[in-house]
């Protein structure tokens, strides 16, 4: 199944566009993470190392059922023909150059790790400890993967191929194809380095809680469950990040060509982070959190802490139906499953959402009415910034025409985008959409 959604020669039924992606695979995932949680709580695995064998008992079972059930290795999209493999003799000299150009990658993410000091403090320390380990592995295992796939691959030359190309003075190399190859790693290097260092915090949390103790206080229920639903969003996209591979057909078809689109996703992370406490969009001068404005209201209390527990988990939810495909920036298949039913960005509005009502920004400890407003503005551009975020998403995937029917779609079905457009007053536009060709 090459396309993700239908064709415009397919049938859209009312629901929903069928999606490639299956809800197995993350369900499978979730058995695993919480089974190995579980285990962790009940032995005191509660360490770095056993945080990254986490990852390994999300990943592996939807790497299984992705492969077993799924049968995402026979498909087009892949570019793969398993049933005419080459001779050796045949591909080794494409695989030495794609090796060169590869390998040249590599060394050019490890001197930015090695320039960049904050790859060297906090928990980024991790990250580097975790590089360092396993780049001899990464090394001598490349050699015969690589080998070994351009055995099956309908096109050897890939990105890798043309930078190895190029630097080796071979011909036939493509610029574009080299600016796709270092796009893709730009967006793996850098937010895998992220992605390990945030691993061990949450995970211990959640191994090291006294639950017992949790489950007598309303405020420490939902923040524990809220910890929790983060840790699963954590677990899943360092998953996600390792695992680009063409058997899975977890690859990166495309990373983000445009500048916006970069600028907009890493003034979101560190280092460039605006949001932070030093950052120029910090909206938590003088606030208190939810369980500040509302202490001795337990009922509200509740209702409250469930309201952002819900939050988080569509926020969890809305990884996990990734699988092992979750990264920034970049395009590995289209989703219309799980919250995508619902709009095209349900991340995005459950974290902006979440922020609101946990932070109360018009609220705050000062009584200044200015450090409201300031606060309120804030947050506001901080949401700002997320919808930029979205717009320069949309803008890379509507090159896919399945993403397009897909938005087209959900323009016209999504129950949020429905309710955006009434409340806008622009259901009649989003109604005007035609639907695809029966």
């Amino acid at each position: 199944m090459s396309s993700l959604v239908p064709s415009p020669q397919e049938p859209c039924l009312p629901s929903c566009p069928p999606s490639a992606v299956s809800h197995g695979a993350g369900l499978i995932g979730l058995v695993g993470l919480f089974g190995w949680i579980m285990l962790a709580r009940h032995y005191g695995w509660n360490g770095p190392n056993a945080a990254l064998v986490c990852c390994v008992a999300t990943g592996l079972p939807m790497v299984v059922w992705s492969l077993l059930v799924d049968k995402v290795h026979l498909r087009p999209s892949t570019g793969i023909d398993w049933s005419k493999p080459r001779p050796v003799r045949d591909v080794i000299d494409a695989s030495l150059i794609k090796l060169t150009g590869l390998w040249m990658t590599w060394a050019g993410i490890a001197a930015i790790y090695a320039v960049a000091r904050w790859y060297w403090t906090g928990n980024y320390q991790f990250s580097m400890r975790v590089f360092i380990y396993a780049s001899p592995f990464l090394f001598f295992l490349s050699i015969p993967y690589v080998i070994w796939i351009d055995r099956y691959l309908k096109d050897p030359h890939d990105g890798a191929w043309h930078l190895g190309a190029m630097i080796s003075g071979q011909p036939g190399w493509e610029r574009e194809a080299i600016h796709h190859h270092l796009r893709a790693w730009a967006v793996k290097g850098f937010f895998l380095a992220f992605m390990l260092s945030i691993v061990p915090g949450g995970y211990a949390d959640i191994v090291n809680a006294n639950v017992s103790e949790i489950a007598t206080n309303p405020v420490w229920i939902a923040n524990w469950l809220i910890i929790a639903m983060f840790l699963v969003d954590v677990q899943f996209a360092t998953v996600g990040y390792v695992l680009t591979f063409k058997p899975l057909d977890s690859h990166i078809r495309t990373a983000n060509p445009y500048m916006a689109g970069w600028a907009a996703a890493l003034i979101c992370y560190p280092p460039f982070i605006m949001m932070g406490d030093n950052g120029p969009l910090n909206y938590h001068v003088n606030t208190a959190d939810w369980a500040y404005w509302f202490e001795g209201q337990t009922a509200l209390l509740a209702v409250w802490g469930t309201w952002l527990v819900v939050l988080t988990a569509i926020y969890a939810w809305a990884t996990v139906a990734f699988g092992i495909r979750f990264s920034n920036l970049t395009h590995r298949g289209i989703l219309t499953h799980g919250p995508y039913r619902w709009t095209k960005h349900p991340a995005y509005l459950s974290k902006n959402a979440y922020w609101w009502f946990a932070t109360m920004p018009f609220l705050v400890t000062s009584g200044s009415w200015s450090d409201a407003v300031r606060n309120t503005a804030l947050l506001a551009c901080v949401s700002a910034v997320y919808y930029w975020r979205a717009r320069t998403e949309e803008r890379h995937l509507m090159a896919d025409p399945d993403y397009a029917a897909y938005a087209a779609w959900m323009d016209r079905h999504g129950p949020i985008p429905r309710l955006i457009g009434w409340m806008t007053g622009r259901r009649g536009a989003s109604d005007s959409l035609p639907a695809p060709a029966e």
